[in-house]
């Protein structure tokens, strides 16, 4: 009986030390940064959304990205207002989010400091339309917390999102600039 109760013990014990070894760290973020520029014309359009809900997975890539639509916020109340009512509709899609991979975090050495270029493939969701998107970006760990900054570019009408100034005050394609410290 002794032997059985120890084997069992043993066997937990290093099934513990098995999940403890490939355990994978999920890194997570409520305040990260989405800023969009669609200047067209003489009019700047370009608003930033501090409250980015991000999260990734060292293991495998995974990551996602989630923002209010109406937690982007213009220099000007008129042009924040007219983005949630007229364009974006926030109130019938109150939400844009990515969900994809890091297609080469196997190249990411977490545990040292350091500056590692990424590509980034996923869906993209905007105004109810998702595509699938790919990007570069870079992924910098300093002092073990990773940092995750990417730029790249939409074109608004794939998004079904139309409007009387679409490229002309506002530019056909907006610049996405994504800054998440996890």
């Amino acid at each position: 009986m002794k032997t059985t109760a120890l084997s069992l013990l043993s066997t937990l014990l290093l099934c513990a030390l098995t999940i403890t070894t490939n355990a994978q760290k999920v890194y997570a973020t409520k305040t990260g940064q989405v800023f969009f520029n669609a200047t067209g014309g003489i009019e700047k359009i370009a608003a930033v959304n501090n409250q980015t809900d991000s999260k990734f997975v060292d293991q495998t890539g995974q990551i996602i990205f989630a923002v209010l639509v109406k937690g982007f916020k213009f220099e000007n109340q008129l042009m924040e207002d007219h983005f949630n009512e007229n364009y974006m509709e926030s109130s019938k899609f109150p939400k844009a989010d990515f969900k994809g991979y890091i297609t080469n975090v196997k190249e990411i050495n977490f545990s040292k400091d350091g500056s590692y270029p990424i590509t980034v493939e996923g869906d993209l969701t905007i105004h109810g339309v998702a595509k699938k998107v790919s990007t570069k970006g870079t992924l910098k760990i300093e002092k073990g917390q990773p940092q995750i900054e990417g730029e790249f570019v939409v074109k608004i009408k794939d998004y079904g999102i139309t409007g009387l100034y679409i490229g002309d005050k506002i530019a056909a394609d907006a610049s996405i600039t994504i800054n998440c410290k996890y």
